[in-house]
């Protein structure tokens, strides 16, 4: 070859590589097109291929990387054990509704009550004056109003979720009374003023929808009378009769009639219509709480029974408005209460409290491969803050687990900080509940054998926000669709 071939050859060497570089890129992009032209996926394919890369452990990963800042640690400050008197203040009734003017808390000190309580003019969640710094934040203690600045009124509630509207609706107890006992020994009260419904697409941005399920001013003689009792209300969507149901704790102001209410609505915003009470199998029935599986949509009614020394457990009919035959026994002579369900993969997961009345107390986890049992007890799922704060639940009772949406391992556990001597001003503490790994060692009840149990963390935040990509994976997520 020719000095002047040779130098034609290089020439073109140098100018061809680059060339065919980018047509071969030209040629991929346009493979892509053409291929996605001609076989595009429906979106229920495409729906269930993200749900598959969630399952993915690499998918999984990166989502556990992105729930790193809600896994850290927090602690909480030392404070004083009591009050300046350290004395507990003798509460006084001059009649049978006579209000209480002494405070209930008065045994903590100052600092430690200023930290359950934060000063609600100072220190109140607001959506409709927050700044920017702290949109989209969970304070757990603080006072937490609805869109109109307005406190919210949703005490022991649960929370369902609508994929078609993404919505989120929220009941509980509205407690905006006076508070009162009836005599010295009683448990304190508010009169029934019904079951509240709050509306939000965000879960911090939250609309008050009214009362979907008023209290009865006039016949004495109804479940739903003011001088009665309905508490720790749940709603869950039966797909084949199109019916939302309600169920919740009925009882009497001394708590003797202990049974399970149930509701119906066709609309999550009701009005419900009350059908009645009953005893669950002749078993008495306080706190208590329903789950619903969406994975093949059965649902369960769990309370406490036999004078709160153990839960109960029994499958709804397909209707949700009745009960199968059999009833299984839990956590026999654990003396736990307050209920609330949730699923892991193939497992169960519920966390309870114990049985100290308004107080706080230490949370447990338990599990089960069956709705039905046998459940296991794994331990105190709080992590963090300072070992006082934990055994009691960061001073709180558990009411719900929200599953969130589209995301497998990151929950929000729903919890109420009773307040007592004004149970109107009751707060709300809600955190992060993540999944991630096993368990470090077998279950507290010393089970020889036992399932590869998931490990679960509530871990203290005093200030916490939801991972910013969890709205984008709700959008994925279609189970349990619902059509209003």
């Amino acid at each position: 070859m020719n000095a002047r071939a040779r130098g034609g050859a290089m020439a073109f060497t140098s100018l061809a590589l680059p060339t065919l570089v980018w047509i071969l890129v030209a040629w991929l992009v346009a493979l892509h097109f053409f291929t996605g032209w001609i076989s595009s996926p429906s979106a229920a394919t495409a729906r269930s291929n993200r749900r598959k890369d969630r399952d993915n452990p690499v998918a999984r990963l990166s989502d556990l990387l992105r729930y790193s800042e809600l896994e850290e640690i927090e602690e909480i400050p030392v404070f004083s054990v009591r009050s300046s008197s350290g004395k507990k203040h003798k509460k006084s009734s001059k009649s049978a509704k006579s209000a209480i003017s002494d405070d209930p808390l008065s045994e903590l000190s100052p600092d430690r009550r200023l930290f359950y309580f934060p000063d609600r003019n100072l220190a109140a969640v607001d959506p409709s004056s927050s700044s920017e710094e702290e949109r989209d934040f969970f304070f757990p203690g603080r006072e937490w109003r609805d869109v109109n600045g307005l406190p919210i009124q949703a005490h022991g509630g649960g929370i369902l979720y609508t994929p078609e509207t993404r919505t989120f609706y929220w009941y509980g107890e509205n407690k905006q009374g006076p508070t009162y006992r009836l005599h010295k020994k009683s448990s304190a009260r508010v009169d029934l003023i019904g079951i509240s419904c709050y509306s939000s697409q965000d879960l911090w941005r939250w609309k008050n929808e009214g009362l979907v399920l008023k209290a009865d001013t006039t016949n004495t003689s109804s479940d739903l009378h003011t001088s009665n009792v309905a508490e720790r209300p749940k709603v869950i969507f039966n797909n084949h009769t199109r019916q939302f149901v309600m169920y919740l704790h009925i009882d009497n102001a001394n708590y003797s009639k202990a049974s399970v209410g149930i509701a119906t609505s066709s609309s999550p915003l009701g009005p419900f219509t009350y059908l009645g009470s009953t005893k669950p199998h002749g078993f008495d029935s306080r706190d208590m709480t329903i789950f619903k599986d969406e994975d093949d949509g059965s649902a369960f009614l769990v309370y406490s029974s036999q004078s709160n020394s153990e839960l109960h457990i029994s499958q709804l009919t397909p209707d949700y408005l009745g009960l199968s035959p059999a009833v299984s026994r839990a956590l026999v002579n654990q003396h736990r209460e307050a209920p609330a369900v949730f699923k892991h993969g193939n497992f169960f997961y519920m966390i309870t409290s114990g049985c100290t009345g308004w107080w706080p107390n230490q949370a447990l986890l338990h599990a089960a491969e069956s709705m039905l049992g046998p459940w296991e007890t794994l331990g105190d799922p709080c992590v963090g803050a300072s070992d006082e704060f934990r055994l009691t639940t960061f001073f709180s009772q558990v009411a719900f687990v929200l599953p969130l949406p589209g995301l497998r391992d990151l929950f929000v556990f729903v919890a109420d900080r009773w307040n007592p001597g004004n149970l109107s001003d009751s707060r709300y503490v809600w955190l992060p509940l993540t999944i991630d790994g096993r368990l470090d060692g077998p279950p507290e009840d010393d089970s020889f054998e036992f399932p590869m149990w998931s490990r679960v963390s509530v871990r203290w935040h005093r200030k916490w926000k939801l991972p910013e990509h969890w709205k984008n994976a709700s959008l994925d997520d279609d189970e349990g669709e619902i059509s209003l």
